[in-house]
């Protein structure tokens, strides 16, 4: 039975200007025929405007077709009778948690579902329990949803629709705030509910390994079905889906790049085990020795440092029952010119460090320098550092707030004291470096697709000219093809004018992707602070810290763990290629 039917579905977003008149249509749908069966864990997958968040919100009733029928456990969502009861049985997480959570203290929040539906006060206590347990959020129940980070709003939001206990959860981008073994976590729950409870679950994600054990994918793009079936099938159409903008499981891409390069290997291979498997059955030659360690990493040069932090403490509510230490005893330097990775487990202090460095915190203790200067000194100029250095949200379509982007881009440089037509020239010049088209211009910023926002909200920061640029997750959210612009473009500006960048992620192959060097925070303390090779090599530790290495890293620790000779110093699926097939050509009979 199909607890989700859609058929010739059709939705479009009309955009008007401040006198009601149209300005554009935006076919969101079109045409859009499927069917969930109960019971089923299913992906949808796309690009940024490809139309998911839209058939998202029409399984829950928050948006009704304007072509085509959706029923929902056999209810037309069009029928306004049965709002309530759709929405019941259709439980929604949206991609941004502030948007769901409504109470002041997180158990309540989570109970809010469960207690609007009727269910006994026993039994709503004993779904709040088990709920934040499963996200691993119960140590926080007593705790304001105000005083959690991203990711553990993120965690809540989840418990509070796992509670209800509906029977199709709907998640759109649910784990792109959270650390990897926080998304894990959060993934096992979903997957608990899904096999012990039949609940289905739709997953919107970008993130390509977790629907490798779906039972089915959907892949959309500029609003039409263009892709279903399962896993494999749709992850060995590379080619296929790089048209869309996407990309396939990291394991999936490495096994494609040595099909590439001749390799016999069955095509859509989804799991480690697979690759390795493969791979065991080319026979080995004689005699062979082991690879010779990697080099020692390069030290950092100790001079020429321009942050500096001095055994920087932190507290929230300061001398009240609430009082949490966020940051203890940090000490740390940043050279100019580095590209630095800041990566932490959810609630380890990263938010606040960053916006100890941009003087929006004070600390408690301790001292924060901008080269060679306390910030936090009676007579310095704090307005003037913040031109200096630049800092990007976490949502940065947050920042945006003008009429236009170019009116927005030029506030920065005027509320800095430049005059007009130097501003208007700066911001020009800027939101072209960004990326971004000459249709953006007199946009509103609320008009444009979440990649087109980050660089927007990124431009209104480079306008500025900073020595320093901070980027707290600044792709989450954003499908593969977008995040690799916006990172690539980034690079491409400190490499341009030897900007100072701080990356904030939990990514952890774009930060080996592109960073020099790691500083991993845990439990509000420095925990390592090291080049990306070595930071990388202390597996355990981080997994202790709630972190992971990239997974090409982990393919390759299971290859060296079967025999085979490689490097696990290997972060990126190119080189892993380039490796595996130096070994074979070596060892094996290739």
């Amino acid at each position: 039975m199909d607890i989700i039917t859609a058929r010739n579905l059709g939705f479009e977003y009309i955009r008007r200007d401040e006198e009601g008149n149209v300005e554009g249509i935006e076919k969101a749908l079109n045409d859009v025929s499927l069917d969930i069966p109960e019971g089923s864990f299913v992906g949808v997958l796309g690009a940024n405007g490809s139309g998911k968040s839209t058939f998202a919100k029409h399984i829950n009733a928050l948006l009704v077709p304007e072509e085509g029928t959706l029923w929902v456990d056999g209810m037309d969502t069009n029928d306004n009778s049965l709002l309530l009861k759709i929405r019941q049985t259709a439980g929604m997480v949206f991609q941004n948690p502030d948007n769901q959570i409504i109470a002041t203290m997180v158990e309540e929040d989570v109970a809010f579902g469960p207690e609007n539906m009727g269910v006994p006060q026993k039994e709503m206590e004993e779904r709040v329990e088990r709920s934040l347990k499963a996200v691993n959020m119960n140590a926080f129940r007593k705790s304001s949803p105000n005083r959690l980070s991203g990711g553990q709003k993120q965690r809540v939001a989840i418990a509070g629709v796992m509670a209800m206990e509906p029977k199709c959860i709907v998640l759109d981008e649910p784990t792109a705030m959270l650390d990897p073994v926080g998304r894990k976590e959060v993934l096992a729950a979903i997957h608990e509910l899904n096999q012990k409870k039949g609940i289905t679950v739709i997953l919107i994600t970008h993130y390509m390994e977790e629907v490798t054990d779906a039972d089915l994918l959907f892949v959309m793009n500029k609003g039409k079905l263009v892709m279903q079936g399962k896993p494999r099938e749709i992850f060995s159409r590379v080619k296929e889906l790089e048209e869309y903008g996407l990309t396939v499981p990291q394991v999936t891409a490495l096994s494609y790049a040595l099909r590439k390069r001749g390799l016999p290997l069955s095509d859509g291979i989804l799991t480690r085990e697979e690759l390795v498997e493969e791979l065991s059955k080319i026979p080995m030659k004689s005699g062979f020795q082991e690879t010779p360690p990697p080099a020692p990493p390069k030290a950092v040069d100790p001079t020429a440092f321009c942050i500096n932090l001095n055994n920087v403490e932190y507290r929230y509510q300061p001398g009240t029952k609430m009082e949490v230490t966020a940051i203890s005893g940090v000490e740390l330097s940043i050279k100019e010119g580095e590209f630095v990775a800041l990566i932490g487990h959810t609630g380890s202090g990263k938010s606040t460090l960053l916006q100890l460095l941009t003087a929006l915190e004070e600390p408690a203790s301790g001292t924060v320098y901008f080269k060679g200067q306390d910030i936090f000194e009676k007579k310095y100029d704090r307005k003037k550092l913040r031109g200096k250095v630049g800092l990007v949200f976490q949502y940065p379509e947050h920042q945006l707030f003008a009429e236009t982007v170019f009116a927005d881009v030029c506030f920065g440089p005027l509320n800095m004291g430049v005059d007009r037509k130097q501003a208007e020239l700066t911001a020009y010049d800027t939101i072209k470096k960004v990326g971004l088209e000459d249709e953006c211009f007199y946009k509103s910023p609320f008009d444009l697709s979440g990649g087109q926002k980050r660089r927007a909200a990124i431009a209104g920061v480079l306008a500025m000219k900073p020595e320093v640029l901070i980027l707290d997750e600044p792709t989450a959210g954003l499908d593969p093809k977008g995040r690799d612009e916006l990172l690539d473009m980034i690079a491409s500006l400190r490499e341009d004018a030897g900007m100072t960048i701080i990356l904030v992620s939990h990514s952890m192959e774009d930060v080996a992707r592109y960073a020099e060097r790691i500083m991993v925070m845990n439990k509000g303390k420095l925990l390592l602070d090291d080049t990306v090779s070595a930071v990388f090599m202390h597996q355990s530790e981080l997994k202790s810290a709630g972190l992971a290495v990239p997974e090409v890293m982990e393919i390759m620790t299971a290859l060296s763990s079967s025999g085979m000779p490689v490097r696990d110093d290997i972060f990126t699926t190119d080189d892993a290629a380039e490796e595996i097939l130096r070994v074979l050509r070596e060892y094996r009979v290739i």
